[in-house]
């Protein structure tokens, strides 16, 4: 009961700071989600170093966080709109850091280093203009789509841990993943299309067929991320990302789905005319 209590008050508090952090305010947004790639950013990078590599976490947090606030300072008309460019120079400093150490396994720790730069801070950065749909011509904060996002999201992961819980036989990976099955991945995907019909109803900015292909990026594309960071903790011998989540894990147990959603979710709206 004690630890039902506990997940419950933390599930409550994370949803109630995401909800808060894409609605209230661009700036709430901004210490939100930079608060959040940086500590979920910080937590990739412990998680390999227990296991034994060296990533230069400094750097690579500075450049996840900077790229964060570049981007929101090009949809805020702050910055100008190819800001982003200095990036190319910048990570190549990555390596010029590791050439000059004295550290072995410069090619390692210099990928480890861009790993989490890819894998954290370019998706928490999407979200800048996932929220300003109409940059560069109208900078204006419109949070739905996020919100909506995260609906289904969540509404995925529910059922599907429901699902895969009741009827789960068949396993998608079980050497990855032992609890995921495809019973539980259909009942989510299901469950996942209706948040989507629904999200066309409560949200007007985009249309049912656009919010069944956010669902269906969703599903595809959230699941494997799941799987991916199945993948990193079953090599590196851990059951969670982290401990900051009482009763959940570490933050990465809780983004793995957005991480590689967002990114796809982004280039739909973009090519479909949509933001």
């Amino acid at each position: 009961m004690k630890d039902f209590t506990r997940r419950s008050v933390t599930g409550v508090v994370y949803v109630f700071l995401m909800l808060a952090g894409a609605a209230i305010h661009p700036l709430v947004f901004a210490i939100v989600f930079g608060s959040l790639l940086f500590l979920t950013q910080l937590e990739f990078y412990q998680l390999v170093e227990n296991a034994g590599s060296s990533p230069r976490k400094n750097t690579g947090l500075t450049l996840g966080v900077l790229f964060f606030v570049i981007c929101f300072g090009m949809v805020n008309s702050i910055l100008p709109t190819q800001s982003y460019l200095i990036f190319i120079p910048a990570l190549l400093f990555i390596f010029l850091f590791e050439a000059f150490s004295e550290k072995t396994g410069i090619l390692q720790n210099s990928a480890i280093t861009f790993t989490g730069f890819i894998y954290v801070a370019i998706p928490f950065s999407l979200l800048n203009f996932i929220v300003f749909p109409g940059y560069p011509n109208y900078p204006d904060f419109n949070s739905e789509v996020l919100i909506g996002v995260l609906f289904i999201v969540w509404t995925y992961d529910s059922m599907a841990y429901m699902a895969g819980s009741k009827f789960g036989k068949h396993k998608i990976r079980k050497k990855i993943s032992p609890n995921k099955s495809w019973e539980g991945f259909f009942g989510g995907a299901i469950f996942a299309l209706l948040m989507g019909v629904l999200n066309s109803v409560i949200f007007k900015q985009q249309s049912v067929i656009n919010w069944l292909v956010i669902a269906v990026i969703v599903v595809v594309f959230g699941t494997l991320g799941d799987l991916f960071e199945s993948i990193i903790k079953r090599r590196l011998n851990v059951k969670d990302s982290g401990t900051i989540l009482p009763g959940h894990g570490g933050l990465l147990d809780r983004f793995d789905s957005l991480l590689f959603a967002i990114p796809v979710i982004y280039v739909w709206l973009s090519l479909s005319g949509n933001i």
